[in-house]
């Protein structure tokens, strides 16, 4: 699993996710992760491909990955992996500050 270099950065990617992530973005793209209200239980995990940075986002290097600093707050301490089931392929977030989750694990309440 990685991490940031930055010890403070307390988000970890398992091998099936940087995998992902390194498939989707080119050398001049990031993953962008935030939290947005809105799903089945209050907040809702989004991922987007971007080109640029905004001067405050948390960079994790290792994997060009962006989160803005409202959402870090909410994904910290998090694993992010990327699964394949019969529901289909997508990004899990497992989160110990989730207090309850909705069944398809994209929507989550503190």
């Amino acid at each position: 699993m990685i991490s940031n270099f930055d010890p403070n950065i307390k988000v970890t990617f398992t091998p099936s996710a940087i995998n992902k992530i390194s498939e989707l973005t080119e050398k001049e793209e990031y993953i962008r992760m935030y939290v947005m209200g809105g799903g089945c239980s209050g907040f809702q995990y989004m991922f987007d491909i971007v080109k640029e940075k905004e001067e405050d986002d948390i960079f994790i290097t290792d994997i060009n990955v962006l989160i803005d600093p409202l959402s870090y707050q909410y994904i910290e301490n998090s694993e992010v992996d990327y699964e394949t089931d019969l529901m289909g392929s997508k990004f899990v977030v497992k989160n110990p500050q989730a207090k309850t989750t909705c069944g398809c694990g994209q929507s989550f309440s503190l």
